[in-house]
């Protein structure tokens, strides 16, 4: 029975806690559990700002992995976490004293108190406070990045020049997983790994450092950076036992969410990635010997550090699920309107009806862009082409479907993927398994063999990653 070889998986995302236990030998995932975190604050910059309370995603991270099976917790051998990218939280730790204090649950357990005075807000990667201007007027980056709102180093940027009193009261910085994987381990300094650098902007991923020498000169927190390792890398140990995981249990520096869902995705090198969640994003592995121009590349590519030193193509979207989303919010909020409400969940089956019905094909055509794009900021959504033969509601649900779809195709087109000898998608992500509609438009308009698969997301990448330490 101690022979077993299980890993832990975390996947701390946008709207969701995720955890898997994954088994390295037979290659299958045991158990899982989730939890919509609920955690989004209004900010004081309405719209602009996008933050969320710490406090409740780590307890429903606590919470996911207290209802996995005791059996199989206490033969983990290793945790890997990962979580949404680009987003930035602060936090103090003073020595021997954490922002964080562990009360017994049980015989087996503990959950978190976190001092909400010593812990900011995550401020996330759909935070818009940082307008054109004010990009423009910061340093160009030496970095294969160029920097984006609601990139990690941008935010902290709008926050020294903005609010320079609320970053005096912090002396750590990172992502809600690396501050996830600093309070797992007791670490009073947090430790980030390349791939979370690399999405904050201002970092060189080739020789695996931040711009410090000229972040300072532009007046930059540089004491707030984190040190940056490389992923795989072992950043600590559980001190005591967790939910009957072992005390001393290796803890794995925390990874991009994409880079896990890719990992977990795909098998070899000529198959592409597509996810759609709360964003959506395409993908495919360079060859080895890749490095990236430290110069930006021209938007709307980017190149993600990988595992392995490898890099990944990335076509990356600020609307996915999130425009579905809104849309059935809408629809909701017009029932209500009308004197009439309508459960979310009967909203989704009946769109999924229309949308595959004869008929539902149109000449409407939906630009999807509620959130801008990074290469694109300004840009909004619009409906085109509108009359009366194609107002229904199908029609409508399947032309914004296949405009999630056209959005993704003009970042990384069906040519761009042949000529780099990709052969077959595989798509993943909640918002593309449950919708036929997204599916039907997908291998439609890409004309190549497609995968879906479901319940191999990042928390089993998170997990897969680090499996050669189990």
């Amino acid at each position: 029975m101690g022979n077993k070889r299980y890993s832990l998986g975390i996947d701390i995302g946008t709207t969701s806690v995720k955890v898997c236990i994954y088994d390295v030998d037979s290659n299958e995932v045991l158990a899982k559990q989730s939890k919509d975190t609920q955690a989004n604050v209004p900010s004081d910059l309405g719209s602009e700002g996008n933050k969320q309370h710490v406090p409740k995603i780590i307890s429903a991270m606590h919470s996911c992995v207290s209802r996995l099976p005791k059996e199989l917790l206490k033969q983990i051998k290793v945790i890997g976490v990962c979580g949404q990218m680009h987003g930035v939280m602060l936090w103090s730790n003073e020595q021997g004293k954490f922002c964080w204090e562990r009360t017994e649950v049980g015989a087996s357990g503990f959950k978190f108190e976190i001092d909400s005075t010593k812990v900011s807000n995550l401020y996330t990667w759909q935070d818009t406070r940082c307008e054109p201007k004010f990009l423009e007027s910061l340093p160009v980056a030496e970095s294969h990045v160029k920097i984006h709102t609601g990139f990690g180093c941008a935010t902290l940027f709008w926050f020294a020049k903005n609010r320079p009193e609320k970053l005096q009261k912090y002396n750590c910085s990172g992502s809600v997983q690396d501050f996830a994987v600093a309070l797992l381990c007791d670490m009073e300094k947090p430790v980030m790994s390349s791939q979370i650098a690399s999405s904050w902007g201002y970092f060189n991923s080739t020789t695996n450092s931040w711009n410090t020498s000229l972040l300072e000169k532009a007046g930059f927190p540089v004491h707030l950076l984190p040190k940056v390792v490389t992923p795989r890398e072992v950043v600590g140990k559980l001190p005591v036992s967790w939910f009957g995981i072992p005390a001393g249990t290796p803890v794995g520096a925390a990874l991009g969410d994409f880079q896990c869902s890719v990992l977990a995705t795909i098998n070899n090198p000529n198959e592409a990635a597509l996810n759609i969640s709360t964003s959506a994003q395409i993908a495919y592995l360079m060859e080895d010997s890749f490095q990236p121009d430290p110069h930006p590349v021209a938007p709307p590519l980017t190149y993600f550090p990988y595992f392995d030193n490898k890099y990944l193509s990335v076509g990356a979207s600020l609307n996915g699920g999130n425009v579905l989303a809104t849309f059935v919010k809408m629809l909701q909020q017009w029932s209500l309107d009308l004197g009439f409400s309508v459960p979310q969940s009967k909203v989704w089956d009946k769109l999924g009806e229309l949308g595959v019905k004869n008929g539902s094909e149109s000449t409407l055509q939906i630009i999807p862009t509620l959130l801008g794009e990074r290469h694109l900021p300004t840009q909004n959504a619009s409906v085109l082409n509108l009359d009366p033969g194609n107002l229904s509601l199908g029609q409508v649900f399947r032309a914004l479907c296949r405009s999630i779809i056209d959005n993704l195709h003009s970042m990384i087109s069906r040519e761009q993927l042949q000529a780099s000898n990709i052969v077959k998608i595989v798509g993943s992500g909640s918002a593309l398994t449950r919708n036929k509609v997204l599916q039907t438009e997908l291998q439609k308009l890409y004309q190549m063999p497609v995968d879906f698969i479901s319940g191999r997301g990042a928390c089993v990448g998170a997990a897969l990653a680090h499996s050669s330490v189990a």
